[in-house]
């Protein structure tokens, strides 16, 4: 009894950290920068609301780990944080070493949150990004009225909150202005455009007034890789954006840019080379300092150029898993470059890339600016190939169906559910079956996570299971902002008809008993079905159970909490008829069946809460 206590209690501290803390945490280390005081701030925010909990969570379930183990881009920077503290033996000496071991720590936590967040949270990433986004073109809008109002010839823009250089600051006004750019690009309905174009606008000038030209080449580098990786009528639009834009920024602001020269560029590279070359192959070592003189009156510590800065810190040893990590998320990207978030991450990266031609130096930090150019990007970009990697099949990418193609794609078709506004399911010539989901109005989470995707994934999630779901055959985007899942249905009856076929009581306990045994299997596995009722489950040719019409379904990762498991029960009482059967006439087959995988006092305690006589009246 103590082990099974202990179970639920690690399983229920796990699914509190992944299902609600790692979100919030993620949200923070994106736009907290934006309105905190300090990034001493930010970095309290992070270990307390992401690093420990992810390490708290790894420790609840050491299995996780095999997942991140098997990615190639975990570990690459495995081995380039291994061989960083290794460097520590040569290094200056420190006051503690277990204080230098932390920040690679809490950086490999990133990773390993992320890839969390993208297993067991993925519906929400896009939803976070979007509200970090919004966040940061509030922001933006603030600072940049209080940059005009406040102007004068020589000011840059730092902006409020944890920035305090203007070139740093751009770093993340570009992260985000990338973000816009590629919503811009990706954005299924054409009214998020009325969104997402003035706020890549707005972004990109608080771009332009830091004054720094280092984003710019990085932005240029991100709109080129964008618009082939999304290839797309938009993208020849980009490709002249980045023309008349790039001209524009050139005619108009081509002073200010040009103004500051070089900025002793040059002759820092230079004077790193000198001192790399005294130890090219392992480096200077983690915490080795960095003075380097250009001519300008003061010492600068970092060679503004991040691949310089690894050679060295670390040498060549370290310098290739560093370029090892970001070639393969490139790679993984242009193979995956069907799914919207890799679309977006590996935008960031080459953002990345492109600032740290001419930006930045330390190869490992705490969280701040440097981490939007290249460990925030990575660190998704190996959560989502982790994610792919655990599918058994491939992510279906989203066909475009025009009016004619779907016209001839229906036709002949048999029309198995509508509603007011036309056929919902229809039974094509094939058999497989076409499932319509219509846009709504305005936003909703449909927006970033599309009920045919939903649908999909949710089969293959139940197929890993082991519990039978119907196999998808194609999704699709229509032309008028709909989207469809085409599918082969299961064979069977849905027990709502099984037993209104029984002949006689037996048969229908026998049914119940089986039904109630499969629904505390579901419970046990996570399945949550929110609109679990007995239309909604097939009995196969085989005698044993399937779920069809899967939109409506999430898997968490434990056993489900005692109020899931009432809801769902609290659900299928709304349907007089199942009613009746469930929790009337045959409520002690229902009670025998979900005890076997589960025990009696768990199946008595839900079924006796249960309002068996004060339920609505009527079918849902």
């Amino acid at each position: 009894m103590q082990l099974n206590a202990l179970s639920n209690t690690s399983n229920r501290v796990f699914d509190f950290i992944c299902l609600w803390i790692l979100p919030i945490g993620y949200l923070l280390l994106l736009c907290a920068m934006f309105f905190l005081p300090g990034r001493s701030m930010l970095h309290k925010i992070y270990y307390g609301l992401f690093s420990i909990p992810v390490l708290i969570a790894l420790c609840t379930r050491p299995s996780e780990l095999k997942g991140l183990v098997r990615e190639p881009i975990f570990v690459a920077m495995l081995l380039f944080c291994t061989w960083a503290i290794v460097s520590l033996a040569w290094s200056p000496p420190v006051d503690s070493v277990l204080g230098e071991i932390k920040v690679p720590l809490h950086l490999l936590m990133l990773f390993a949150g992320c890839a969390l967040l993208v297993r067991y949270r993925s519906e929400i990433l896009q939803p976070l990004i979007f509200c970090a986004a919004i966040i940061a073109l509030i922001a933006s809008i603030f600072n940049l009225y209080v940059f005009v109002r406040y102007h004068t010839p020589d000011l840059r823009m730092i902006g409020a909150g944890a920035f305090d250089n203007p070139l740093l600051s751009s770093h993340v006004f570009g992260f985000f202005c990338v973000y816009w750019l590629c919503l811009s690009m990706t954005c299924r309905r054409y009214q998020m455009l009325w969104l997402s174009v003035p706020a890549m606008t707005i972004m990109f000038a608080a771009l332009i007034a830091t004054g720094s030209r280092t984003p710019l080449v990085a932005l240029t580098l991100a709109a080129l890789w964008l618009s082939f990786i999304s290839w797309n009528r938009r993208s020849l639009m980009l490709l002249a954006g980045m023309l008349a834009g790039g001209t524009a920024v050139v005619l108009l602001f081509s002073q200010m840019l040009l103004e500051r020269g070089s900025s002793s560029r040059f002759d820092l590279w230079r004077l790193a080379l000198e001192q790399i070359a005294n130890h090219p192959w392992i480096g200077h070592g983690y915490n080795a300092s960095l003075s380097l003189d250009p001519g300008i009156g003061f010492l600068l510590q970092e060679p503004h150029n991040f691949a310089l800065g690894v050679l060295y810190y670390v040498g060549i040893f370290g310098l290739l898993p560093w370029l090892f990590m970001q070639a393969w998320a490139l790679f993984k990207s242009w193979q995956l470059r069907a799914t919207p978030l890799m679309i977006l991450a590996s935008t960031w990266l080459m953002f990345g890339i492109g600032a740290g031609l001419t930006e930045g130096g330390g190869i490992l930090s705490r969280p701040k600016e440097h981490w939007f150019l290249l460990w925030i990007p990575l660190a998704l970009i190996a959560a989502l190939c982790i994610g792919q990697r655990a599918r058994r099949s491939p992510a279906l990418a989203v066909q475009l169906l025009t009016p004619a193609a779907a016209e001839q794609l229906t036709a002949n078709a048999q029309v198995i559910e509508a509603d007011g506004l036309g056929p919902k399911v229809l039974c094509l010539e094939d058999g497989s079956f076409f499932k319509l989901f219509r846009p709504r109005h305005w936003y909703t989470s449909g927006g970033f996570n599309p009920y045919s995707e939903r649908f999909a994934n949710n089969s293959e999630q139940l197929r890993e299971l082991g519990i039978a779901a119907p196999i998808i055959l194609g999704l699709y985007r229509l032309a008028d902002g709909s989207n469809a899942v085409r599918y082969q249905p299961l064979p069977g009856q849905t027990l709502r008809q099984r037993l209104q076929s029984a002949d006689t009581a037996e048969q229908r306990a026998k049914l119940i008993k089986s039904f109630g045994t499969f629904m505390a299997k579901l419970h046990e596995q996570g399945v949550y079905f929110r609109s679990l009722h007995l239309a909604n489950v097939l009995v196969l040719e085989n005698g044993e159970f399937g779920l069809i019409d899967l939109a409506d379904l999430r898997v968490y990762p434990s056993a489900l909490r005692t109020s899931l498991r009432q809801r769902n029960l609290r659900h299928m009482q709304r349907y007089s008829e199942d009613r009746g059967w469930l929790f009337q006439e045959h409520l002690g087959a229902l009670q025998a069946g979900y005890a076997l995988p589960t025990s009696a006092s768990l199946a008595t305690r839900l079924l006796k809460a249960l309002p068996v006589g004060s339920e609505r009246q009527g079918a849902h």
